[in-house]
C-alpha cells in the first residue's frame, strides 16, 4: 500500500523536475535570442541617432531664420543660435542631445518652444492605435487565409485566396481608405468618416473611429502574411518529419499544430518586422483622409515648417519603434518557430 502511495508521488516529482528543466531551457533560449538581438539593434540605434542629428548640420537650417525671418542680421542670428547651443562643437552638441534622448528628452521645438517629447506624446497614441489594430487585423486575416490555402492547396479555394491576396496587395491604402469612407461613412452611415475618440471615452467609440483607417492599412499585411504562411506551410508539409509523424500514427490535427505550423510560420512572422514601420509610414495618407491628427501629420507639419528638432524627434521615435518591434519579432521567432531559432 505504501509503495502504491509513493509511486504516484515519485512520478509527480519526476514530472515536476522535467517541467522545470524545460522551463529553464526555454528561458535560456529566450535570453540568448534577446542578447543577440540587442547586440545587433543597439549599434543600429546609435548609428541611426547620429545620422539623424547630423541632418541638422547638413540642412543649413537655423532657429534664427524661423524666428526672425530672412532679413535677420548676422548678429541677431548669432545670438539666437548661441541661445540654442548651436555655436558649440558638433560632437558636443550631439552628445548633449543624445544623452537627453536616453532620458526621454527629445529637445525643444524651434517654432513654439514646446517640449518635443510632449508634442509627440499627444499624437503618437493616435497612430499607434491605428497601426496596432491594422497589424492585428492583418495577422488574423492573413493567418486564416494562408492556413486555408495551404490545407486546400491546388484546389479552387487555394486559387481563389491567391487571386484575392494578389488583388489587395496592389491596392493603395489611400484608394481603399476613400472607398471605405464612401461606403461605410457616407452611404451606409455605419461608422464615422473621420475624427478620433480617446480610449478613455470608451472602447466602442475608440474602435469605431479607427477601424476604417486600420482596415485600409491592413490589406497589404493580409496579403504578405497569407502568401508567406502558405509558402512556409506547404514547404513544411514536404519535410521528412511530417512523413515520420504520419508513420507513427499521429493525427493530422496534431501534425499540423505540433510540427507543420511551428516550422512553417517563421517567414510570415518575419514579414511583420518590416511591415510595422511601413504601416506607421503609410499612416500619414490615411490620417489626412480620415481627419486624424497623428504621428504622420505631425512629421509632415514639422518638415514643412523646417523645425529640425521636431523632425529629429520624429526620426528618433521611428527608429526606436522599429528597433523595439523587430526585437519582439526576433524573440517570438526564436521561441515559436524552431527552424527560425536554428538559423538565428
Amino acid at each position: 500500500m505504501a509503495a502504491e502511495t509513493l509511486a504516484p508521488a515519485g512520478a509527480a516529482g519526476y514530472g515536476g523536475a522535467v517541467a522545470l528543466t524545460r522551463l529553464r531551457r526555454t528561458g535560456g533560449q529566450v535570453l540568448v535570442t534577446l542578447a543577440r538581438s540587442i547586440a545587433i539593434f543597439v549599434p543600429v540605434f546609435f548609428v541611426g541617432t547620429f545620422v539623424t542629428f547630423a541632418l541638422r548640420a547638413l540642412s543649413g537650417l537655423s532657429p534664427a531664420r524661423i524666428q526672425l525671418g530672412e532679413d535677420a542680421t548676422p548678429e541677431a542670428i548669432h545670438n539666437i543660435e548661441s541661445q540654442w547651443g548651436l555655436d558649440r562643437p558638433f560632437f558636443v552638441q550631439y552628445w548633449t542631445w543624445f544623452t537627453g534622448v536616453l532620458r526621454g528628452d527629445l529637445g525643444t521645438s524651434w517654432t513654439n518652444g514646446a517640449s518635443i517629447s510632449t508634442l509627440i506624446g499627444l499624437v503618437l497614441g493616435v497612430s499607434l492605435s491605428v497601426a496596432l489594430v491594422a497589424l492585428v487585423l492583418g495577422v488574423l486575416l492573413g493567418f486564416v487565409l494562408g492556413t486555408v490555402a495551404a490545407l486546400r492547396r491546388t484546389t479552387w479555394i487555394d486559387r481563389a485566396i491567391t487571386g484575392f491576396v494578389t488583388v489587395v496587395s496592389v491596392m493603395p491604402a489611400f484608394v481603399v481608405g476613400i472607398a471605405l469612407v464612401e461606403i461605410f461613412g457616407v452611404w451606409l452611415r455605419w461608422l464615422p468618416s473621420g475624427g478620433y475618440a480617446e480610449l478613455a471615452e470608451g472602447v466602442g467609440p475608440w474602435l469605431a473611429h479607427i477601424i476604417l483607417p486600420a482596415l485600409a492599412l491592413s490589406l497589404d499585411i493580409v496579403a504578405d502574411v497569407a502568401r508567406q504562411l502558405r509558402t512556409g506551410l506547404v514547404a513544411a508539409y514536404r519535410e521528412n518529419y511530417v512523413l515520420g509523424a504520419l508513420v507513427r500514427g499521429l493525427s493530422p490535427r496534431r501534425i499540423f499544430f505540433r510540427h507543420v505550423l511551428r516550422n512553417g510560420m517563421g517567414p510570415a512572422l518575419a514579414v511583420l518586422g518590416y511591415k510595422f514601420p511601413a504601416v506607421v509610414g503609410a499612416s500619414i495618407v490615411t490620417e489626412w483622409i480620415f481627419g486624424l491628427q497623428g504621428f504622420g501629420r505631425f512629421a509632415n507639419d514639422a518638415a514643412q515648417a523646417g523645425d529640425v528638432p521636431e523632425v529629429q524627434g520624429v526620426l528618433v521615435v521611428s527608429i526606436a519603434m522599429v528597433v523595439t518591434f523587430n526585437l519582439i519579432v526576433n524573440v517570438v521567432l526564436g521561441r515559436v518557430a524552431p527552424a527560425a531559432r536554428r538559423e538565428m
